[in-house]
C-alpha cells in the first residue's frame, strides 16, 4: 500500500501530544464490504482532562479515493496532478454535558471563529430535550470543525497539522474555561 494511514494516525496522536492534548482512546473501523475505513480518537487539552470537555477527532477514508491515488503512484510515479482530488476529511467534535445557562449560539459562533480563525471553521448546535419530567430540561452543545487533509502530503510525509491542533487546543481550552459561567452539570468517573 502506497499511504500508511495508521502509521499518520499514530503521528497525529503523537504530534497532539506536542501540541498540549492527552490521548485517551483509539478506535479503527473496517467496513469488509466497501473497505471504508475510520480512525477515531478521543483527546483532551491537558488543563481539561478530567472533565467536562469532551474532544473527539474522527478521520474517514473513502477506499475508491485511496486506490486510486495508489493506482497513480504505482504507475506514474511522483508528482501527483490535482492534488486536491485525493482528501480526506478530519472531522473535531467538541461536546459538554448537560449546561445550566446555556450560551447564546450565535454569539458563541462568533466567538470561536475568532479564536480559530478562518483555517478551522466550526459548526455550533444546541439540543434541547425533556426528559422525565422529575429531570426537568437538558441543555447540551455541541461543535464539529472539518478539515481536509491532502493525501498526497501524507504520502510525502509533508502533513502536520500544527496550526490545526494549536487552533483546535485554544478552542478546547476556551470551551473548558466556560463550563462554570455556562453552569455544566458534570459527574467525574469514579
Amino acid at each position: 500500500m502506497a499511504i500508511d494511514i495508521a502509521g499518520f494516525i499514530t503521528y497525529l496522536k503523537d504530534h497532539s501530544i506536542e501540541h498540549g492534548f492527552h490521548v485517551h482512546d483509539e478506535r479503527h473501523f473496517l467496513e469488509t464490504y466497501s473497505l471504508r475505513q475510520s480512525f477515531e480518537v478521543d483527546l483532551h487539552p491537558e488543563s481539561a482532562c478530567d472533565g467536562p470537555l469532551d474532544l473527539h477527532l474522527a478521520f474517514e477514508i473513502d477506499p475508491r479515493t485511496l486506490l486510486e491515488l495508489e493506482d497513480h503512484v504505482y504507475e506514474h510515479g511522483d508528482p501527483v496532478p490535482q492534488p486536491e482530488r485525493f482528501g480526506m476529511s478530519l472531522l473535531f467534535n467538541w461536546e459538554l454535558p448537560s449546561l445550566g445557562a446555556p450560551p447564546d449560539l450565535v454569539v458563541l459562533a462568533a466567538e470561536l471563529a475568532g479564536i480559530a480563525g478562518p483555517g478551522l471553521p466550526i459548526d455550533v448546535s444546541g439540543v434541547s430535550s425533556m426528559g422525565a419530567l422529575a429531570t426537568g430540561e437538558e441543555h447540551r452543545l455541541m461543535m464539529v470543525a472539518k478539515v481536509e487533509v491532502s493525501m498526497v502530503d501524507v504520502l510525502r510525509g509533508e502533513e502536520s497539522l500544527c496550526d490545526v491542533l494549536d487552533r483546535c487546543r485554544d478552542v478546547s481550552e476556551y470551551l473548558a474555561g466556560q463550563a462554570e459561567a455556562w453552569d455544566v452539570v458534570f459527574h467525574p468517573p469514579e
